[in-house]
Parts: structure tokens; sequence; C-alpha cells
């Protein structure tokens, strides 16, 4: 299913009655093989709304069914992303230091991220807290960053 929102359109894909993909337009990994598309379907729908919530700054966290295709490295990279608390930033290598490897490597498993935003990879900056890769493109991961500042520090 694809849907308008603040960011433009992203795809949702579902799988087992579980939300499994969320992409951007030429988002650097594929969505996996594709079904039959859907115009209506309640996990997408959920999904859907919950996203519109978040971008109009109304949520914080998801409440979805999620399903993650991915090797054991992987899982536990999108495992760490999930814990990254809303309005917080991590750096590569702060997760690579905290599961003992690369941040190269952590690199790769957070662009390999099928959950875009509901795994908020766009919370994983750069060594000095700049903004590097993001499947979306940077202006998309600055939005997403800049919804989730204090509400006290926002200028509206």
């Amino acid at each position: 299913m694809i849907v308008s929102t603040r960011l433009g359109d992203l795809t949702l894909v579902a799988s087992d009655n579980a939300l499994a993909g969320v992409y951007f337009p030429r988002h650097w990994v594929k969505p996996m093989p594709l079904g039959e598309r859907v115009e209506s379907d309640p996990v997408l729908s959920e999904a859907a709304r919950q996203l519109d919530e978040y971008l109009s700054g109304d949520r914080t966290t998801f409440d979805l069914p999620t399903t993650l295709t991915g090797d054991e490295f992987q899982q536990r990279v999108w495992s760490r992303l999930s814990g990254i608390p809303f309005g917080t930033t991590t750096s590569y290598g702060e997760i690579a230091a905290e599961l003992g490897d690369h941040a190269q490597r952590v690199g790769k498993a957070v662009g390999q991220n099928p959950l875009s935003i509901v795994i908020p990879c766009h919370r994983v900056v750069g060594k000095n807290g700049s903004l590097t890769g993001y499947a979306g493109g940077l202006k998309r991961k600055q939005f997403l960053l800049d919804l989730e500042e204090p509400a006290e520090v926002r200028l509206f």
C-alpha cells in the first residue's frame, strides 16, 4: 500500500498480519518481494494512521505488530535501534561498541532496516552528531529529528 505523508509517499508492506516494511521512494534497500497490491488492509491502515499521528507530532511511539527478516546481527542492531528513546540520538560507533563490532557493519545493518521511522534508524548519527546516511535522504532525516525535539525547544 502506498500512503501519502508529510515526508512524501511511503510504501507499506505487511506479512502474516504484521507490518514488514516502510519504504521511501528510491529506498537503498528494496522491499522484500511484494505480493498482491492492496488498497485496504487492517494492518497497513493502522500503520498509516500511526505514521500520520507520529509525523503530526501527536505520537511518540508505535504500537503495531511487526515482523523483521534479517540475519542475527541485523536483528541485534534493529533491536538496539528500537531502544533509542524518542528525542535522543546515538552514533554508529556507540552502537558498535555496545555490540562489540565495527561501526561500518552497524551502519550497513542500520541501512537495511526494513521498518524506517517505526524502527527509528533516523536517530543514529555520525561520530560528532553529523547527519549521515538515511534511505529517505538527509532532509527527511533532519525533519524527523526536528520533529522529536522537546516541545519547549521547538520554535513554531
